[in-house]
């Protein structure tokens, strides 16, 4: 009987579920579509764009405004303009990929089924966004053109009433039914990757679709009908209504976004007709209301994205409440459970502090492996917008510390030197044969069946530009470092142009020239790293005087004028690394960082057949970097004593006799840079020896 009732009550549901879509679904057919020129457009650049968000601190540039000129952002966004946009481009515009073609099924201009994941519109729509970040670079009208005719077809696909996903169209599902389906995920990128082309382009052909979507999903949820409560998943949504208030100022969006903050954690963690029995509790966010949490929990990807649309509703609210969660969340990722690269989401398959099954996702604090550490690409890129949009409200430059990290180290290990083969998950330790799961891969892949990470890197690229600074209140704050030339308006509307010469992250000497600026004082804001142990910091040759500790900002307030040279040295020693001794998996191990990149033991340095669990590391190596322009494409590379053991490694357990041991020069390289020489072995962390 209570089986039958069960069953009863999820019938119920389910009827009600549809009942409310085919009543809205008629409402909205009846209702005015509004488009963009029915609103007052907000005509600012960023690509997360916060010129006017009043709790932001450091505020955005336009897109476009910094530009890489030479090193090592500069060549990754050659790379990316010359061979990953295309190629991705063709992946997903073919029948791999098949993404273009499920929007052509949809809009009526080709037979066949759906293919691809729930969430393959999602990935189209962030690989037009890459596509439209290059063009703000390189004003390829070869771009636009096709980008163009993309929207068309989209514009096509989409519903009369605005709503708009091809699996769910062309397979004759009920919209909002089941939440697996990534309908929130999908409308997310959609709103970005349409607030970002109105940005470069000034067209609002793109953004008329988002707009009309828009207004469909703040009709059927702003009135937050009980059988759809339980309906965030992964909230992409969130950031991209918040940009669509931002570019159209109609605060609808603001509040629709907080609605979905407001409704994770409010019904009860059981089964429901619109989710998947294990997608409950920790795993999505739902157990606990946000604004009562102090711990990362659940699906690392979801989280993410929900901690940093949570991040764009403070900007623009400023609810205390809001800002302390993020805070506490932020503390327990960084201090107890983001790996040394910047890489989240510990295991795939595991249990929350509340014992909740999690998947790829955060576990309980300082359980950290190494060879199964999960660490999707999404979720790693995930951490670093986070931090970015946490830098901009709190102006705290340890958030570009980690922004940094992810970049050079978990961020880009996810695609090849050459850009067109990517990898899913991003482990610390790789062995022969082993594997995880469907997603992991012993070597780069040319194509992965989810394809959720492979755009969201190269977007990430292509824009890092627009990360390298922020626009404070009277003045211009460097978060990253790197060769560039920046001309933009500081928050006074007055112009500042300037030009950045380096080598890093392989040389700690960093130079700033000023080309133009006002003539009254202003803050010239550095970020030093944390990693930092010391810095010099000189203006026109100068000492300054600075009593800003690593993990700062060091703020210069003066009246500058053209042909001023702020000059910073960030020296690179190489160090060792130990993690919290309660993390069991690096216990008596250590792992080599110089600068803001992390280094690994790859067996292309080994001698032949020699396993990286053989290899240890004295204490007192010395461990020498150089620079080699002929490996890797140009890294720095570190070379020092380690020591192989030699023992028969067969059985489970073995008596421990007398090793031996033979001495072997190794050299690490960086950790993004691994699995670019063949299938490899691979280690970040190496077992310490004391000779």
């Amino acid at each position: 009987m209570k089986n039958l009732l069960i069953v009863l009550f999820s019938l119920a549901l389910m009827v009600s579920c549809k009942q409310n879509q085919e009543n809205v679904s008629d409402t909205n057919i009846a209702l005015n579509i509004r488009t963009s020129k029915d609103l007052d457009l907000d005509a600012s650049k960023g690509a997360i764009n916060t010129a006017y968000s009043p709790h932001v601190k450091l505020k955005s540039l336009n897109i476009g405004d910094c530009q890489w000129t030479d090193g090592f952002w500069a060549d990754k966004f050659k790379v990316a303009e010359e061979v990953m946009v295309p190629y991705m481009g063709e992946v997903l515009k073919g029948d791999v990929g098949h993404s273009l073609n499920n929007f052509k099924i949809a809009a009526g201009l080709k037979e066949g089924e759906h293919k691809g994941m729930n969430w393959h519109d999602g990935d189209f729509y962030k690989w037009m966004e890459a596509a439209t970040y290059v063009y703000a670079i390189n004003k390829d009208e070869k771009i636009l053109e096709e980008l163009d005719q993309h929207i068309e077809i989209i514009g096509k696909s989409q519903q009369e009433n605005g709503y708009l996903q091809t699996q769910t169209q062309l397979k004759n599902i009920d919209p909002f039914s089941e939440r697996k389906y990534h309908e929130m995920y999908n409308s997310g990128h959609l709103y970005i990757a349409a607030c970002i082309y109105y940005r470069v382009t000034g067209k609002t052909n793109f953004l008329d679709i988002a707009i009309k979507h828009a207004d469909n999903l703040y009709s059927i949820f702003q009135p937050q009908p009980k059988e759809l409560s339980r309906f965030g998943f992964n909230q992409v949504q969130i950031m991209g209504l918040v940009e669509l208030y931002r570019t159209t100022k109609d605060k609808k969006y603001l509040d629709l976004a907080e609605i979905f903050i407001n409704m994770r954690g409010k019904s009860k963690v059981e089964p429901h007709a619109t989710v998947r029995h294990q997608h409950i509790g920790d795993m999505t966010q739902e157990r606990t209301p946000l604004r009562e949490s102090d711990e990362a929990v659940g699906h690392a990807v979801l989280a993410l994205y929900y901690y940093a649309g949570a991040a764009d509703v403070y900007a623009e609210t400023g609810e205390k409440a809001l800002i302390d969660a993020l805070d506490k969340i932020w503390g327990n990722i960084v201090d107890k459970k983001m790996f040394v690269t910047g890489a989240c989401g510990q295991k795939h398959d595991g249990g929350s502090s509340n014992r909740d099954f999690v998947h790829e996702a955060f576990t309980i604090d300082y359980e950290m492996h190494n060879a199964h550490a999960y660490n999707e690409t999404c979720a790693n890129l995930c951490n670093a917008m986070f931090n970015y949009r946490m830098l901009g409200v709190k102006g705290e430059s340890k958030h570009a510390d980690i922004m940094e990290l992810v970049l050079y180290n978990s961020a880009l290990s996810g695609i090849s030197l050459k850009g067109d083969s990517y990898f899913y998950t991003n482990p610390l330790r790789r062995t022969a044969g082993h594997k995880m799961g469907i997603t992991d891969y012993p070597d780069r892949t040319p194509y992965i069946p989810c394809f959720c990470c492979p755009p969201n890197l190269v977007r990430t690229i292509v824009k890092s530009s627009a990360w390298a600074y922020s626009l404070a209140e009277n003045g211009l704050a460097v978060n990253l470092y790197g060769g560039n030339k920046l001309d933009t308006k500081m928050a006074d509307g007055s112009s500042i142009k300037l030009r950045q010469e380096t080598n890093y992250p392989w040389d700690g000497d960093i130079k700033i020239t000023i080309d133009a600026c006002k003539k009254d004082a202003f803050d010239f804001m550095l970020r030093i790293p944390d990693w930092a142990s010391t810095y010099v910091l000189k203006v026109n040759g100068k000492s300054v005087n600075s009593n800003s500790k690593p993990g700062t900002f060091a703020v210069i307030n003066r009246k500058w004028k053209e042909g001023d040279v702020i000059s910073l040295n960030l020296p690179m020693s190489v160090k060792l690394l130990e993690g919290n001794p309660l993390i069991e998996e690096v216990r008596n191990q250590a792992a080599i960082k110089r600068g803001p990149v992390v280094y690994c033991l790859e067996s292309p340095d080994l001698p032949k057949d020699t396993s990286i669990l053989d290899a240890y590391l004295p204490v007192d190596s010395k461990l020498t970097p150089t620079y080699k322009s002929d490996i890797l494409g140009g890294v720095t590379t570190i070379s020092g004593n380690i020591k192989l053991r030699k023992q028969p490694k067969e059985g489970m357990y073995r008596e421990l006799k007398s090793l031996k041991w033979e001495n072997y020069n190794a050299q690490f390289v960086p950790y993004f840079a691994w699995s670019n020489r063949g299938e490899a072995e691979m280690s970040v962390w190496l077992p310490l020896i004391l000779n």
